[in-house]
């Protein structure tokens, strides 16, 4: 605690912080579980090998404990994302080069939370598959992710991973469901492929947000692609909505499409993925999504310049949002944002007025001691019930437990 100092704090206070026994690179995969003997237990993916995840004991958010810390079975594959369901845990696995195992995603039972026990294992695997690079499983049911398979052919390497619904009501025996890619992505296809973008980032699914309030319907961010809303009445046949691309002028990557549904509204954000702001502007859109079948952008989010970012060094930028988790261990707003934006931190909004998003809240630490970057590079954050926020470093500096006064 005392070695965290603060470069930015706005109406916010760290309450701890925990490296993780010393592998504090952490990915996209944040998962609050609430145990039958009224535990709470923090799940972690990180970023990259040698560790696959690791479980926390957050029941005093002053003491965080590492109850549980997994390896992978080798350095080409990482497990950067998960997502609890009660008892359940699904871990995604993404292989650095087409054609290696494990790709795909593990189902474990994690009742005992300390002794995670594997239940299943999904094979994506393929001769162009490189696995999963994000699951979202929050109804028990379905695990919506992007994934590659022996069944998908690309017609660009990049463009590996369609939109994939997987049925995992028997979580012994996963079973393909539905796939959609953006049309021109796979080969055979009689569309013409997309036109590459300067910053070549692919054509594929990113996040896959599916929420019981509205079960027909599929968001997803498909990076060069743009926003999509998907019919997924029928799972075996999802079907275009809508889409809404801002790339070209813009230097692509969107990642999260995130639904406000009582006000209809989506928040989009588009990834950073450069050092020192090269693929500046990366922003978090809020989209009027009254007619789903014609959105359009209102207003971004506020960000401070990227010339306050540009010497520090990392990624500055839109990145992760936390998205209303369906359950009762998460807060839920349709008009406070929570964001993570890299060296630019984790930021707070309120989107009251859409026109005119506001930031309320900001926690910006220096650099964890480690690291490869120069700065914090903050890339995922969950807040629970209670308006506890848990946000993560992509490289060293593990977990941040954070409080608000708004």
């Amino acid at each position: 605690m005392a070695d965290v100092k603060m470069l930015e704090s706005k109406k916010m206070k760290l309450v701890s912080q925990d490296n993780c026994l010393g592998y504090g690179g952490i990915g996209e995969g944040i998962a609050l579980q609430k145990t039958k003997d009224g535990r709470r237990v923090l799940w972690l993916a990180h970023e990259s090998a040698p560790k696959n995840f690791t479980g926390i004991d957050v029941t005093d958010p002053k003491k965080p404990k590492v109850i549980i810390q997994t390896d992978l079975p080798h350095n080409k594959v990482r497990s950067n994302s998960l997502e609890t369901t009660g008892d359940l845990m699904c871990v995604a696995y993404q292989t650095a080069t087409p054609g290696l195992k494990p790709a795909g995603f593990d189902m474990f039972d994690i009742s005992v939370p300390e002794k995670p026990k594997l239940i299943s294992h999904y094979d994506c695997s393929g001769p162009h598959s490189r696995g999963i690079h994000q699951v979202w499983f929050v109804d028990g049911e379905y695990v919506h992710c992007a994934a590659g398979g022996p069944d998908f052919t690309p017609t660009h390497p990049l463009d590996d991973q369609p939109y994939r619904i997987i049925d995992v009501r028997d979580p012994s025996k996963p079973k393909d469901v539905g796939m959609w890619w953006q049309p021109g992505t796979r080969k055979g296809d009689s569309h013409e492929p997309p036109k590459r973008l300067p910053r070549d980032s692919g054509w594929r699914a990113h996040n896959t947000n599916v929420y019981p309030a509205r079960p027909d319907r599929a968001y997803i961010g498909n990076i060069d692609g743009g926003a999509w809303i998907l019919d997924i009445s029928d799972k075996s046949n999802p079907k275009p909505i809508s889409n809404w691309n801002p790339h070209p002028p813009y230097p692509g990557m969107t990642h999260t499409v995130m639904p406000l549904f009582s006000r209809d509204l989506l928040i989009v954000t588009e990834e950073a993925t450069d050092e020192k702001v090269a693929d500046w502007p990366k922003l978090t859109w809020i989209l009027d999504a009254r007619n789903e079948k014609n959105i359009f952008p209102i207003s971004t989010l506020p960000l401070p310049p990227m010339e306050d970012f540009q010497k520090r060094g990392g990624r500055y930028g839109s990145h992760n949002l936390w998205e209303n988790k369906p359950d009762d261990v998460s807060f839920h707003s349709d008009t406070i944002i929570f964001g993570t934006f890299f060296s630019g931190g984790l930021r707070v909004f309120d989107t009251s007025n859409p026109l005119q998003p506001k930031e309320i809240g900001a926690f910006v630490p220096e650099a964890p001691k480690g690291g490869r970057a120069t700065s914090i590079q903050f890339n995922d954050v969950h807040v629970d019930e209670n308006g506890l926020v848990y946000t993560v470093d992509r490289h060293s500096g593990g977990l941040y437990i954070v409080e608000c006064d708004f």
